[in-house]
């Protein structure tokens, strides 16, 4: 074999290895799922877990559930900078428990959404007490974020 196609034979196996590198990463990206901000309320940080887990979740630092779900806004998708956190989110142990026997066995929850709705609790980060999310205190901390800022950008939801 000359030079020559000792080369292209070298480069071609390059090209191979660097496309199978990529895959890789595409596909392992992939497979782990959706993505959300969850609120370590214990140790006051923010942390990502699966999007489809059912607050409140195993926290940062212990076994315990601490982790509640944080809605993260910022005026544009991408500006890590000014992100913030809009609300938290979490559900009644009896909601959690109905949704999770329900993933387990593939069947709806036995509590319909509307009696979810007054299992589910909101509040913001500065607030001490959660209220149900139908509730007036709910709605006004569900919506509230939603106007526009200073900038007249209205804030959007943030995924990790």
């Amino acid at each position: 074999m000359d030079q020559r196609a000792k080369l292209q034979f070298v480069v071609s196996i390059g090209l191979l290895v660097a496309a199978a590198f990529f895959f890789y990463l595409h596909w392992r990206a992939n497979s782990r799922g959706e993505m959300a901000y969850f609120y370590d309320l214990s140790k006051s940080q923010l942390f990502v877990a699966d999007a489809s887990s059912i607050p409140p979740i195993r926290g940062i630092d212990s076994a315990e559930e601490d982790g509640v779900k944080a809605v993260v806004i910022s005026p544009k998708p991408d500006d890590k900078k000014n992100q913030r956190i809009a609300y938290l989110e979490r559900y009644a142990p009896e909601l959690k428990r109905d949704m999770e026997e329900a993933r387990a066995r593939h069947a709806e929850p036995m509590i319909g959404r509307e009696g979810a709705q007054s299992l589910r609790f909101v509040r913001r980060v500065s607030d001490k007490n959660w209220y149900p999310v139908i509730s007036a205190e709910g709605q006004r901390i569900v919506s509230e974020w939603t106007a526009p800022g200073p900038d007249g950008l209205s804030p959007v939801v943030c995924t990790p």
